[in-house]
């Protein structure tokens, strides 16, 4: 039986990143994990998105692996997340993004994975007015706040310019308040980095 061909489908909106590294995560300009492994992940909400001509605007996608060493090295573990308001239809297209079967940044790094759970269908709660907020049923959540100088206590902005970036290429960098995952895998890495942009990806 021939497999059914991926359709195009193209998808934009916000990506907000946490994992255990220190603020600005030295992986995102090559560089090794500041513990010597990744734990950490994504969480897209689709601004607008069109799968075929399925609409899948509004909805979440999430995706959180634990890596022994630096990404690109694999043998990470990794749970898949969908949004649970999606329709069958949209689930079934969602599922196969997350899980890297339609291409795009997700088929990359299901390459790096010795396991993928799931995906498991969660009930969203996302906030994106100011640093974001992002809550995965009880599976995932993540509060971000700025970074203050620590001499004078001031807030700053920095940000992070990727043009080869393969999930973003401008980011504005932050610092979990709260980052916790509970699920296939588990981990607590509040107070680390975080960071939030604008994406677009198209595929197959």
């Amino acid at each position: 039986m021939t497999a059914e061909k991926t359709p195009a489908w193209n998808v934009k909106g916000r990506i907000v990143i946490a994992c255990n590294c220190e603020v600005g995560c030295p992986c995102n300009v090559n560089g090794r994990p500041t513990l010597g492994h990744c734990e950490g992940g994504w969480t897209w909400w689709i601004e607008a998105g069109k799968y075929g001509e399925l609409d899948v605007s509004g909805l979440h996608l999430g995706l959180y692996a634990d890596w022994p060493a630096a990404i690109h090295e694999g043998n990470g573990v990794a749970t898949a997340l969908v949004d649970e308001r999606a329709s069958d239809a949209q689930r079934t297209a969602l599922a196969g993004m997350v899980v890297g079967d339609a291409g795009g940044p997700w088929a990359i790094f299901r390459k790096t994975f010795t396991a993928l759970h799931g995906p498991a269908y969660v009930r969203y709660e996302s906030d994106f007015a100011d640093v974001p907020r992002v809550r995965a049923g009880d599976k995932v959540e993540v509060t971000t706040e700025y970074i203050k100088n620590p001499v004078t206590g001031a807030t700053i902005h920095p940000r992070l310019v990727l043009p080869e970036g393969l999930l973003v290429k401008d980011a504005a960098l932050v610092r979990s308040i709260k980052f916790s995952v509970k699920d296939k895998i588990a981990y607590e890495h509040s107070g680390r980095y975080a960071a939030f942009g604008f994406y677009e990806y198209y595929g197959p």
